[in-house]
């Protein structure tokens, strides 16, 4: 049933841009968010796929894509998606030149994964914060120096353009999209209906803690890493966690960081904070409870850690995040 709260019913033209090696879950999930979001809302958008010469194109995995139409024949569009792919490391130069003129037209312009190289090439990055997958934001950033990357966040919003992370992010920040249109009932109707949450907090971070980090080489430091993850609520200075490893404290801080790449203190940090993250999404379990599960001792040294690294405090976080029960 539809909510009577609609911020604007103008039709909005979504579309998006097809090329040989394009991701196919970067097209299909955020189209899939807009499709449903016009069964749900009729005559809200209107959703487009267009290549370079109107021609079927190869995904990177196999599947072929037809499009609606040539570039050359679609209007400016409302919402313009960049998808990313195989096909964004050597891009045909006209697909680039395309973007460069069609992209300042655009409302909304969005990427999903490397989509943030292509729009790169163009200049459209040029001194706005974005990022793209997490094992391609230092070659954005390296090569496109004026981009101002945030490898941490599943999506950014910069103004009217907006990046997302790997593949499955594209949903995330579709339904974003969807809220700020239609509200917020629409957006979890789309979700409920696609089995997501409503939506992650754009800026949650990409990966969990054990991914973030290398798994050390040696058999000690991966049992202390075991040992952090699975007692969050534990005595985890470096003193402790280096008599775990049977190593004096300096020569276990040192060795942590050079197997793992990132300090104890801070893998420690990431841990907690994934495993708070965790228990506030998928439990009722009030937030004193979790601050003392996840190590935290107090909920102000709780919410200290969330607003530091999410920008959000852990009551917050919760009402965005948690999935709202289907009646």
């Amino acid at each position: 049933m539809a909510s009577p709260r609609i911020v604007d019913m103008a039709q909005r033209t979504v579309l998006a841009v097809l090329f040989d090696g394009v991701q196919s879950l970067d097209v299909t999930g955020p189209v899939e968010v807009f499709a449903g979001a016009e069964k749900h809302t009729p005559g809200t958008y209107r959703i487009r796929t267009a290549s370079l010469d109107g021609a079927a194109v190869r995904t990177s995995s196999g599947l072929t894509l037809v499009p609606d139409e040539s570039l050359a024949a679609v209007p400016d569009p409302h919402t313009l998606l960049v998808p990313g792919g195989q096909g964004t490391r050597t891009p045909d130069p006209r697909l680039t030149d395309w973007l460069r003129e069609h992209g300042p037209r655009a409302q909304r312009l969005v990427s999903v994964c490397t989509g943030a190289i292509l729009l790169a090439r163009t200049g459209l990055l040029d001194g706005l914060r974005a990022t793209t997958h997490w094992a391609y934001c230092d070659k954005l950033s390296r090569d496109h120096p004026a981009v101002e990357v945030d490898p941490d966040p599943i999506y950014v919003r910069d103004g009217r353009v907006s990046t997302s992370a790997g593949v499955t992010s594209g949903i995330d920040l579709a339904l974003a999209l969807v809220e700020e249109d239609l509200g917020r009932h629409v957006a979890l109707a789309i979700a409920r209906h696609l089995v997501v949450f409503l939506r992650r907090p754009g800026n949650q971070a990409q990966f969990s803690a054990q991914l973030a980090a290398q798994s050390a080489r040696r058999e000690p430091l991966r049992e202390v890493q075991r040992w952090i993850s699975e007692h969050p609520d534990a005595q985890l200075s470096v003193e402790a966690l280096a008599a775990r490893a049977s190593l004096s404290p300096r020569h276990f801080a040192r060795a942590f960081q050079a197997e793992t790449g990132i300090t104890p203190g801070r893998y420690v940090d990431r841990v907690r904070l994934e495993h708070a993250r965790r228990l506030l999404e998928d439990t009722s379990d009030g937030v004193e409870e979790v601050s003392r599960a996840s190590g935290y001792g107090t909920p102000e040294a709780m919410r200290r850690a969330f607003v530091r690294a999410l920008g959000t405090a852990p009551a917050e976080y919760r009402r965005r995040f948690r999935p709202v029960p289907a009646h």
